[in-house]
């Protein structure tokens, strides 16, 4: 306990100031019960003194750290940012603290990070997660504190994630109404069951709708960088090179496929449509725009981080499953 200039002080030194007992004190920094005479008393002493319990002492009397633990894949990423803002928001207006462990996309370093918040002083943690194993179920089980995922959908644990399937038909339908027929697609990793598998069937759903059979060759994998989306591109114009229209699982994908696109002659939309999603704000300035679904990023991450407070507060061990609409955005690029 810290108070005028740094010297510290004792909940005892603040009662006999107070002219009050310890446990009056304890009581009223604990939200109990205390007459409106001592609580002013105490409160004067405080506002004069400075008295800031320290975080240890807190610890040991409630139990809790007040501390959240949140794991995610990058830190340079434009839609982790987002969803981390929401979080930290929330926590904040909460009075908890947020602890952050950047993992650049490596699984083990994400199951290390699990393993090291299950041993530390944490009240729960949020994975923003991409790849899910049964390695990371386990690790999930052995926590030992309350845990929400956001951005991958799991049975068993309370999740919050967006409707990538619903999403990657509704883009890959504004592509087909726009007159193509030969809509290929370029997405990530089927092990990230969000961005890659459900995208990818969302895509394959829009084509068979449009009675048309998807073709192996029409379809490409990429990492989740622009860099990539222009490999990526490169190679489905190879085997492809009478393309229509190209959906893509992010709009950083897109991006690169553009460049690659414009390199070889291409126009968009005249000649080639595009559209990626994520709503990213490089698909706002690309010219033409870029056309995208709008995730909400930052609700995600305020809705993870409510869901967690109310398993701490309440205690209840319930697993809720929370799924985020989107919003299409027809840009320019179809």
């Amino acid at each position: 306990m810290r108070a005028e200039g740094g010297r510290k002080m004792t909940i005892a030194e603040i009662a006999r100031r107070a002219g009050v007992s310890k446990a009056a004190v304890s009581r009223y920094l604990n939200n109990g019960y205390v007459s409106s005479e001592k609580r002013e008393a105490i409160r004067r002493v405080i506002e004069e003194t400075g008295y800031v319990p320290s975080q240890q002492a807190q610890t040991l009397r409630t139990g809790k750290s007040r501390m959240i633990g949140v794991i995610v894949p990058r830190i340079d990423s434009e839609s982790i940012s987002r969803v981390v803002a929401g979080i930290s928001r929330v926590l904040e207006e909460n009075g908890y603290r947020l602890l952050l462990a950047n993992t650049d996309n490596r699984i083990e370093k994400e199951l290390e990070y699990l393993e090291v918040l299950r041993s530390g002083n944490v009240d729960g943690v949020i994975l923003v997660a991409t790849i899910l194993s049964a390695a990371h179920r386990k690790a999930l089980a052995a926590l030992g504190v309350p845990v929400v995922l956001a951005g991958q959908q799991m049975d068993g644990i309370s999740c919050v994630f967006h409707d990538d399937r619903g999403a990657a038909r509704a883009v890959t339908e504004l592509l087909l109404q726009s007159g193509r027929r030969r809509v290929g697609y370029i997405g990530v990793t089927p092990r990230d069951k969000a961005a890659g598998a459900a995208r990818r069937a969302g895509y394959q759903d829009a084509l068979r709708a449009a009675g048309q059979e998807p073709r192996p060759e029409w379809m490409e994998q990429s990492d989740f960088s622009i860099d990539g989306g222009y490999a990526a591109a490169e190679r489905l114009l190879a085997r492809v090179p009478d393309i229509q229209g190209i959906f893509c699982a992010t709009d950083s994908i897109a991006i690169g496929a553009k460049k690659r696109l414009e390199e070889q002659g291409k126009r968009i939309p005249d000649d080639v449509a595009l559209a990626g999603i994520g709503h990213s704000r490089m698909s706002e300035l690309v010219r033409p725009r870029l056309a995208t679904a709008h995730y909400y990023y930052q609700t995600s991450g305020e809705e993870a981080a409510h869901d967690l407070l109310e398993i701490i507060g309440q205690g209840v061990d319930r697993k809720k499953q929370l799924m985020l609409g989107f919003e299409v955005f027809a840009g320019e690029s179809v």
